[in-house]
């Protein structure tokens, strides 16, 4: 499974890449929407910059935080074999099932 996914399990963690996916935020920016402290938010953002979902880039005294578009490639396609597992087995189960109805007729 991606590091991404495992990144993105605590909703604390969503709910920054949500606020990232409208535009860059410092941590001082990001702290407001939460109870909970500033150093937690930047564990989290330390937490997604590891995962690669991060970028920093400096600017004066902040540190400004973006989504990386590349490090959700990973994730994207962990989902797109898993959502070819089930088409897999949607089309055979869809298959089987229509075989018991017209073997029942």
């Amino acid at each position: 499974m991606p590091d991404g996914l495992d990144a993105l399990a605590d909703p604390n963690r969503r709910r920054i890449v949500e606020m990232l996916s409208a535009r860059a935020l410092s941590a001082g920016e990001i702290g407001p929407g939460f109870t909970i402290s500033a150093p937690a938010i930047s564990q989290h953002l330390k937490v997604l910059k590891e995962a690669g979902l991060v970028k920093v880039r400096i600017q004066g005294q902040h540190r400004i935080h973006s989504l990386n578009p590349s490090g959700f490639d990973e994730i994207e396609a962990w989902l797109h074999r898993m959502r070819g597992f089930w088409s897999q087995r949607l089309d055979a189960l869809e298959r089987e099932l229509r075989n018991e109805n017209t073997n029942t007729k």
